[in-house]
């Protein structure tokens, strides 16, 4: 294909950008590296530089970078996406006016246990994640007075686990004294592999007399959730039939 004429209508940024593909081609550069290198298609690099021959010694080491490139596959690609994953994350924190308004701190607080709380009876809240745990502990401090030394716990954990080290862990953590912790459920063995390791088995805290309160966090979330409460109600009224659904009976 003759290019002279296409190269002749080409703007000057393009042929600037030619100038430097082909003098970064002769100094032995892929066709991808020079794309990174000038934001250009490598479908016009082909069209570009298809007669700029390489040398032995540029063709050899191309070939060995793309075989070390093949060679760790997968590995490159995870580390790749790994350092994507922290670079959002850390956006996202900086994102975060800390300290948080005392109108933030009660909403978290709610939607985290509209999501994880228990439904009935006292204001339970059951979870692993030991920050997730700090955070509930010292948001009932604040919203309602109760110091974890009046809080309750209990733990799930493995046969196979240290009791009285777990619970020292949680009471260092949170600061509920260990004889505030009641009785251990321990899971029976099983033979199912476990993927995911518990190391700190799972914790319920627990706020004595707290039915009212449970329902003031309920307010809360009701409060929060008014503007959509119509359409909520409108949709499942128009699919009242799939509440007729019987249920299951176990035999």
């Amino acid at each position: 294909m003759d290019t002279r004429g296409i190269i002749g209508r080409m703007p000057k940024n393009y042929i600037l950008l030619r100038k430097k593909a082909i003098n970064l081609r002769k100094q032995g550069l892929s066709y991808g590296e020079i794309s990174k290198n000038l934001s250009v298609a490598k479908s016009t690099l082909s069209l570009w530089l298809k007669s700029i021959p390489l040398s032995s010694k540029d063709k050899k080491r191309l070939y060995i970078k793309q075989i070390l490139i093949l060679s760790r596959g997968p590995k490159s690609q995870r580390e790749r996406r790994a350092k994507e994953i922290e670079a959002i994350i850390e956006k996202a924190v900086k994102e975060i006016i800390f300290p948080l308004s005392p109108e933030t701190f009660r909403l978290m607080g709610a939607s985290l246990y509209w999501a994880e709380g228990s439904k009935d009876k006292l204001l339970i809240l059951t979870n692993s994640d030991p920050s997730l745990i700090l955070f509930f502990v010292r948001w009932v401090e604040s919203m309602f007075g109760i110091p974890p030394q009046k809080q309750k716990a209990r733990l799930n954990i493995y046969p196979q686990q240290n009791e009285m080290k777990i619970k020292e862990f949680w009471s260092e953590l949170t600061n509920i004294p260990i004889q505030n912790f009641g009785k251990t459920y321990i899971k029976p063995k099983g033979k199912a592999y476990k993927k995911n390791n518990l190391y700190y088995g799972t914790i319920r805290i627990e706020i004595p007399k707290s039915v009212n309160l449970r329902y003031t966090v309920f307010g809360w979330i009701k409060g929060s959730l008014k503007n959509i409460k119509s359409n909520v109600e409108l949709t499942q009224k128009k699919w009242q039939s799939l509440t007729k659904t019987t249920r299951p009976v176990n035999i």
